[in-house]
């Protein structure tokens, strides 16, 4: 915005705009004479020292400053409060020096409008727009002196390194060559490139997002929550959150199971007999686990800094580890390792575990039944467990031997060619050597578990997520839309081609049996891997430690960032603690991730963690997936990615591959993990997730709306397919003394939230009397005043404030435009004006009937509430009975109605009771009885009653009260001006000059006008009291016709006859008679009378007129 100056005491004011601040470029207008403006240019040079004449000389010049994207902060709220920060010289890049004079700014101020009210030029809004990216209030108000200060990573440190060391994790050294041995090499491979294109088509679309403008921290969340909304972003944050943190656990675990079977298995025994029983080894893991968790946590702790330097040591290490097994491979094509194995038969062979024949495979491998040990003899390790206590089939007849002990070289290598034996699969059930073949495992190795292929994707799945690594601390990077795409992708091939390789590799150079050896009990617990590797098993044990170290530390570098990223957007209120930073890092997210890692230590079990962690990984990929599907799908205009390699084909490839691959791993899980998502995403949307992103869900919703509006063809629906859409007229009146807006008769919209089982929508319109120009500062108060209201009464519905020059033609413009397509209000709710009797010149009566008039014109129903102040509220469950008082047919409306509010909890334990009035001459069971049938084929349940009234001479009470009306009329006649139209122009003329009121119960100009009338008509009534003299009553006699006697005689019997029965009805519904014909103020008057006359009484009444159409149908 420009900053004018006032005076000389304000020489430099910053006006705030509250329609959009700037983020990524400021202009501040040229203020001071030219040489203020020269010394600016002066002391703007890159070489001047001082950074307060720095700064205060960019205020002063009249230049387009442009803020880093890397200094931009973490939200993306439309609702946050807009503020002009003051940002430090070296955060500002100018684009043009300004030398204009100060008449062209003199000008530009002077040619819209006054100062404080100025419009933004082009070239401003151009450089205050944000792309979306908005800062919040509380960002807002910080000084850019105090912005946190970005680590400015690049691809390869920032990117591609953190994306390597997760990706290389625990599953590469300790599952891998497990799975070529039950899957085989050729579903193994398959395996591979499911998971690797899982992740591949994801970084692919992640690159489209992360292109499509700026990514600040939180990553997959901020790319997912702002492409699908808060609620979908909220509830895949939180599962992407949780994924890695338990990550985290399953690393730490992975880590110590390298340590205390591998590497030290005996010196690092601190308890406990022997480290192979699960439960000894879990209580290992836990105590280990969580001091390498305190130590991997006070390195993250230090900063992100440290991490990045201490982060490629490992990964040094693993990538040494990774060509020490090619050095292997290449080693065994002409010297293989020397690893012997004993196997015993053929078909199927049995592995024998090197700890039975006492770690000595040569020297006590053999069938023979005894052995010599010095100079005694003994019985054979072998022998003693196979043929000793039980004969094992392989055992000789004689009981002297074992038949088929051979042994045979674990790692034969490239030399004798293994590729061909460890093609296809081996799957096993628990304790089996084969499929269906029974083992022994207290001799040989035999399967641990059920192994499928579906399992075994789930287990490999793991070693390929880490994905998200860079994407993750995207606030740390210099350019995210830059490093995201090309670090990751270049990290998913070579971790790709390094796996698919190493498959070919240990397939080719390995025994079958031992690479179905899980834990190398037949080579004295060692890793194949790290038997192959060249020049040292060590080489792989260390790599093996480091990369799952390696890929804890990033995994608890990026999960609290993850966090900290939802609790800044406050979706979830309970996270709003973990929002905070210190020293730019976010520790008390960080403190709640080491808890919760704690817990999956706790667990110590590493293949529990990887089925349950693939859930929420998949979840993730397939947000980022469908997030990058729709943005194509939709072509918003707003989706300009700069990476073009990428197609929404792939993007739905991608979404069902994940979908698949969830449920391959585990249904169970899949569901488990799906369900956590769904209550998430209910708990933001059921507390209001008040975010407007601009996102994908939106962009799908408008676009289905489009479509379903040109489907709905405009002509009128079928009448199964009628269902009332209502426009209700609510009155909202302004208190002038405190300027404040007050709604009355609220059981109205208690009424719509009554009706919603109708499943039509609800538009609440009110009226502003007045010009436009001069009401439109009051709409948008009016309209939140509305929203605020129907929200209360859980109305779902829209808001329409209408400014009119007077309030009859604004009832008519909505009545005639509101809608939209074949979409349209085809049911009014107008309250019935209970002010009418004290309206002098009847304009509430005129009005009333006028827009009763104006929706029959429409073809739409009337539903008028009489007592609306009376009717229950949504808490108020009523007993009792509902009573239709069907007197014309009209379309079925009132069944419909009584229906549907039948369905609603307040009035779902009424009975509906069905009357209709007969003549004498009818016949009454004859008619009572096709009523019944009607009801029945309506599927409506009912009481019926058919009501006889008989054709009797008017009553003197409707005598009365017909003279009464006439005496009023002729009242009204003598008090009124000669000329009403010249009273109508008069009293028109001073609404319109008279200050905006809202008026819709009733039409006074002003309040002290209807005081004044009320006065009169007290004053009159006092005078008269309604008597007759014998010359008033022949008078009127003569004005009053049989059918104005016989009108009000009819609503007077037949009000009794309601009265008599419904007296203690809960609600009561009635036919809204024909409004007059003539458009008069006498006439409105008089039909008003006459409709107070039938429903005199009642406590809740409910006046309904049809449009003229069917509404309900007996037929399915």
């Amino acid at each position: 915005m420009a900053t004018p100056t006032h005076s000389t005491e304000q020489p430099h004011q910053t006006i705030i705009s509250f329609d959009r601040s700037s983020n990524h470029v400021k202009f501040h207008d040229e203020i001071s004479n030219s040489l203020q403006r020269k010394a600016s240019i002066i002391q703007d040079d890159p070489s001047s020292t001082s950074r307060k004449d720095s700064l205060s000389s960019i205020e002063k010049s009249g230049r387009f400053v442009v803020v880093k994207s890397s200094e931009l902060p973490d939200s993306n709220d439309n609702d946050g409060v807009n503020s002009t920060n003051l940002l430090i010289d070296n955060e500002r890049i100018p684009l043009q020096s300004g030398h204009e004079s100060d008449a062209t700014v003199k000008f530009n101020e002077s040619i819209y409008e006054e100062r404080e009210h100025r419009p933004r030029t082009v070239l401003d809004q151009l450089y205050n727009y944000k792309g979306g990216i908005v800062p919040n209030a509380i960002e807002a108000e910080k000084p850019g002196v105090n912005e946190q200060k970005s680590a400015n990573l690049g691809t390869i440190f920032g990117v591609y390194l953190p994306c390597v060391q997760n990706i290389f994790g625990v599953i590469v050294f300790i599952r891998l060559f497990w799975l070529i041995g039950i899957a085989g090499a050729l579903q193994t491979l398959l395996i591979v490139f499911i998971c690797s294109s899982c992740t591949l088509l994801t970084a692919i679309s992640m690159a489209a997002i992360a292109t499509n403008g700026i990514v600040p921290a939180g990553g997959a969340y901020f790319m997912i929550s702002r492409s699908l909304g808060p609620e979908f972003g909220g509830a895949v944050g939180i599962l992407f959150y949780l994924g890695n943190t338990f990550a985290a656990s399953m690393y730490i675990v992975g880590a110590v199971e390298i340590i205390v079977k591998y590497m030290c298995p005996e010196k690092c025994r601190f308890y406990g007999e022997d480290v192979e029983i699960p439960e000894v080894a879990f209580n290992h893991y836990r105590v280990y686990g969580t001091l390498l968790l305190l130590l991997i946590g006070a390195c993250v702790l230090i900063g992100i800094r440290f991490v990045t330097k201490i982060a490629p040591l490992s990964l040094f290490a693993v990538l040494i580890s990774i060509v020490a097994i090619y050095a292997g491979v290449i080693k065994s094509s002409f010297s293989p390792p020397d690893l012997p194995i004993c196997l015993v038969g053929y078909d199927p062979p049995h592995l024998i575990k090197s700890n039975i024949l006492n770690n000595d495979i040569r020297r006590f491998c053999h069938g023979n039944r005894t052995c010599f040990d010095g100079n005694q003899t003994i019985l054979c390790p072998l022998y003693s467990v196979m043929c000793n206590k039980t004969m094992h089939p392989l055992c000789s007849s004689d009981g002297r031997h074992i038949n088929d002990v051979r042994i045979e070289a674990g790692v034969p290598g490239l030399k004798q060619w293994q590729l061909s034996e460890n093609l296809f699969s081996h799957y096993r059930g628990k304790g089996e050597i084969e499929r269906d073949i029974k083992g022994d495992s207290t001799f040989e190795v035999v399967a641990q578990e059920l192994t499928t292929f579906l399992i075994l994707v789930g287990i490999y799945f793991p070693s390929v997520t880490g994905i998200m690594a860079g994407s993750n601390r995207s606030g740390d990077l210099r350019d995210p839309s830059r490093s995201i795409p090309r670090g990751t992708i270049a990290a998913i091939l070579t971790t790709s081609v390094i796996y698919l390789s190493n498959v070919i590799f240990l397939a080719a150079c390995t025994h079958s049996s031992l690479l179905r050896d899980k834990f190398g009990d037949s080579i004295n617990k060692q890793l194949v891997v790290a038997v192959l590797a060249w020049p040292s098993k060590w080489v792989i044990m260390v790599g093996a430690f480091c990369s799952t170290v390696g890929a804890g530390l990033q995994t608890l570098t990026g999960a609290p960032r993850l966090l900290q990223a939802v609790a800044k957007d406050d979706l979830i209120p309970i996270l709003k603690p973990f929002a905070r930073s210190y020293r730019g890092e976010p520790v008390p997210a960080l403190f709640l991730t080491l808890l919760i890692c704690e817990c999956g230590i706790l667990i110590a079990d590493v293949d529990k963690l990887t089925a349950l962690l693939s859930m929420f990984f998949l979840l993730c990929y397939g947000f980022v997936n469908l997030a990058c599907a729709l943005q194509t799908i939709l072509k918003a205009p707003s989706w300009r990615p700069r990476f073009r390699f990428y197609h929404w084909i792939l993007s739905v490839i991608g979404v069902f591959l994940c979908i698949s691959i969830m449920f391959i791993a585990s249904w169970y899980f899949s569901l488990v993990a799906m369900l956590i998502a769904i209550v998430i995403y209910k708990f933001i949307e059921y507390k209001g997730a008040e975010k407007e992103w601009g996102d994908g869900i939106r962009g799908l919703s408008m676009s289905a709306a489009r479509y379903a509006l040109y489907r709905v063809d405009e002509a009128p629906p079928h009448t199964k397919n009628w269902r009332p859409q209502l426009l209700a007229f609510v009155n909202v009146q302004r208190n002038e003394e405190n300027e404040t807006y007050i709604l009355h008769h609220t059981r109205v919209l208690n009424f719509l939230y009554q009706l919603k089982a109708g499943r039509g929508f609800v538009v609440a319109a009110s009226i502003l009397e007045g010009d436009y120009l001069d009401n439109h500062q009051h709409i948008a108060p009016v309209r939140e005043l509305l929203k605020v209201n129907m929200a209360q009464a859980k109305v779902p519905g829209f808001v329409e404030v209408l400014s009119a020059k007077d309030a009859e033609d604004g009832i008519s413009a909505l009545i005639q435009t509101e809608g939209l397509g074949g979409l349209r209000p085809n049911t009014i709710v107008l309250c019935w004006p209970t002010q009418w009797k004290k309206d002098f010149d009847s304009y509430t009566a005129d009005a009333f009937i006028r827009t009763i008039a104006i929706a029959e014109a429409r073809q739409c129903a009337v539903i008028v509430p009489k007592n609306i102040d009376n009717f229950p509220d949504n808490k108020s469950i009523q007993e009792g009975t509902i009573d239709i008082w069907w007197i014309i047919h009209d379309g079925g409306l009132l069944f419909l109605i009584a229906f549907l509010l039948k369905r609603n909890k307040v009035w779902s334990r009424c009975r509906l009771r069905l009357f209709t009035v007969a003549q004498l001459e009818d016949n009454s069971v004859e008619m009572k009885k096709e009523l019944e049938q009607y009801m029945y084929q309506l599927r409506i349940e009912a009481e019926v009653d058919v009501v006889e009234m008989a054709d009797q001479e008017i009553s003197a009470y409707a005598h009365e009260r017909t003279l009464r009306l006439a005496e009023r009329v002729k009242l009204l006649k003598d008090l009124k001006l000669a000329d009403k139209e010249l009273q109508l122009q008069a009293i028109g003329f001073e609404r319109r000059t008279s200050k905006p009121q809202i008026l819709m119960e009733t039409m006074m100009s002003s309040q002290q006008q209807q005081d004044q009338r009320k006065a009169s008509i007290e004053e009159t009534n006092s005078q008269y009291h309604y008597t007759f003299t014998p010359k008033q009553l022949e008078n009127l006699k003569k004005d009053v016709t049989t059918s104005s006697m016989r009108k009000m005689h009819s609503a007077v019997r037949l009000n009794q006859e309601i009265l008599e029965r419904s007296r203690d009805a809960k609600l009561v519904l009635i036919n809204l008679p024909s409004p007059p014909s003539k458009q008069s103020s006498l006439a409105a008057y008089s039909y008003m009378e006459y409709v107070d006359a039938l429903t005199e009484g009642l406590d809740r009444l409910l006046l309904m007129r049809g449009s003229g159409r069917e509404v309900i149908t007996i037929f399915s």
